[in-house]
This record gives C-alpha cells, sequence and structure tokens, in this order.
C-alpha cells in the first residue's frame, strides 16, 4: 500500500508540473544573472512572457540585464509579452542568511516564484596540491552552497504554495568528466550534480521538478574571472588570456543554453548536457567511465 501511495503522488506530481508548459505569467528567479548564462536564462524566460527578477552579486550588471528586459522588443530589449517585466536585486549566493532575505523580500513583493534557476558561479584552475583550502571553500561556498543556499531559500515556499514549480541547477560536464586541473571546481558541480538527482526525487509528489543542467565550452566571461591556482599573477593573466580566446574560437553562446534550460523546464527533463562535448562525455562516463578517468590525466589548455 505505501508503494501505491507513493505511484499515485509522483503521477499527481508530475501532473502538477506540466502546468510550465505554457510560461506566460510565471515568475522566475535567476541567480548570477548579470552576464553570461545568466543573463541570457532571464532574457529567455521574458521572451517567454515571465516575470523576472534577477540578482548578481554586481547590482549593476543585474540591473544591466533587467533594463535589457524592460526595453520594448523594437529597441534591442526582450519585452516581457505578460507586462511584468524583471526586478534586479544584489545578493551574494554564498551568504545563507542574504540568501533567505533574498527569498522573503521576492515573496513579499513578487509572490512565490514558480521557477528558481540557481546559475551564479566562478571558475576556478587548479591541481588539488596547488589549490589552497582557502580557495577551494570559496569555490565550494558560491558554486555548491550558493545553490544549496537557492534550494532551501526558495523550495520551502514553493511547496506551501502547492501549485508545483520548477528548479533549476547549473552544474557542468565537469562534474562526470574529471580533470587534474579543475580539481574544486569539478568537485563543487559534482557536488550540485547529485543534490539535483536527489532533491528532484524528494520534489516529485510537490509537483516541483528539478534539472541540473551541465554546460561544456561556452563562451562567456567566466574565464576572464577564473582564478588559477599557484601561479603569479603574470602567469594567471596569461592563462586567463589563452583559456578565453580558446573559448572565443569555440563560439558556442550563452544564449544556446538558456534555450536548453526553458525545454528543460517545459519538459521537466533531469539532466540536460549542453555542447556536444558535454554530451559525448556524459555518454562515456556511463558506459565507458574508466576512459574518463585516462582523459583526467591529459592537461586540457
Amino acid at each position: 500500500m505505501g508503494l501505491l501511495k507513493d505511484i499515485g503522488s509522483w503521477r499527481r506530481g508530475a501532473k502538477l508540473q506540466r502546468r510550465l508548459r505554457d510560461l506566460t505569467g510565471t515568475l522566475v528567479v535567476v541567480t548570477g544573472a548579470g552576464s553570461g548564462i545568466g543573463r541570457e536564462t532571464a532574457l529567455a524566460f521574458a521572451a517567454e512572457g515571465a516575470i523576472v527578477v534577477v540578482c548578481d552579486v554586481n547590482l549593476e550588471s543585474a540591473q544591466d540585464t533587467a533594463a535589457l528586459i524592460n526595453l520594448p522588443a523594437s529597441a534591442g530589449g526582450a519585452e516581457a509579452v505578460f507586462g511584468g517585466g524583471a526586478h534586479a536585486y544584489h545578493v551574494d549566493v554564498s551568504d545563507e542568511q542574504a540568501m533567505t532575505r533574498f527569498a522573503e523580500t521576492v515573496a513579499a513583493h513578487h509572490g512565490v516564484p514558480d521557477i528558481v534557476v540557481n546559475n551564479a558561479g566562478i571558475g576556478f584552475s587548479g591541481t588539488f596540491a596547488d589549490t589552497t583550502v582557502a580557495q577551494f571553500e570559496r569555490v565550494m561556498n558560491i558554486n555548491f552552497w550558493g545553490v544549496v543556499y537557492g534550494c532551501r531559500a526558495f523550495s520551502p515556499m514553493m511547496i506551501k504554495r502547492g501549485s508545483g514549480g520548477h528548479i533549476v541547477n547549473l552544474s557542468s560536464a565537469a562534474a562526470y568528466t574529471p580533470q587534474k586541473a579543475l580539481t574544486a571546481y569539478s568537485t563543487s558541480k559534482a557536488a550540485v550534480f547529485m543534490l539535483s538527482d536527489c532533491l528532484r526525487a524528494e520534489l516529485l509528489p510537490h509537483g516541483i521538478g528539478v534539472s541540473t543542467i551541465c554546460p561544456g565550452i561556452v563562451d562567456t566571461n567566466i574565464v576572464k574571472t577564473t582564478e588559477f591556482a599557484g601561479t603569479t599573477a603574470a602567469e594567471q593573466l596569461r592563462n586567463q588570456t589563452k583559456a578565453d580566446n580558446f573559448y572565443r574560437r569555440r563560439n558556442f553562446t550563452p544564449d544556446r543554453v538558456a534555450s536548453a534550460i526553458v525545454k528543460a523546464v517545459r519538459t521537466n527533463k533531469a539532466i540536460v548536457p549542453v555542447t556536444p562535448e558535454a554530451k559525448l562525455g556524459y555518454r562515456l562516463s556511463r558506459f565507458y567511465p574508466s576512459s574518463m578517468r585516462v582523459g583526467a590525466r591529459i592537461n586540457a589548455l
């Protein structure tokens, strides 16, 4: 009887989540929306008719994203068709209290969100030996704990409302493609990957879907701010420039990731590798995991 009851709750939850096939008038929260994938995701949801609340550790960049959304389409903006537009806030996702206050502010001024996109994150390159404890903690605090805090701040109010919803967590192809020079970064993204799968099972009876987005090499400004462990300032600048040039030549733009995120919400897709190398890596990690361990020995750049 217990299993039958569970199956019934899963079916009701899945049915409830299907309302998000139409995004018109939904309320969407996007963290780290000042640039890159976060900005393009906010623009993509707004173009579907959503009301968007964006936040970033850089308030000015978040305001710029909101301004782009609030511009009419004829002037180059996304122009949310439902008339809600966008609203910007300053938030440091690694601060649990700040995330809690942000969620409370969103609920008080805009309502309980239908969709939460935990996108904020940083890049970091370095072997385990070269990475200090402080550097490792910073990567985990933003990339992993920032996602945890976002889920903890918003999921209870979404459950209480009782009308379902969706949480999107940005992981990475690095979550399942180990590299010796990305120890802290890969660890943080692998933690997000597993957190999301566990949370998806927990939230299903409440009609709240969870999608894990795993981009590969995407041309954003994250590389320009990536810290390289064990390097001098001059070496770090050279590494950032080299990596940025490589990502730019790759030319996989963040709007394509944003499109995948919107589709994932509509279809309640669990795992979404984005970019060809992310898709290939995901298949190899599932069927030929030993090949990934050999690949981890190779210097990526």
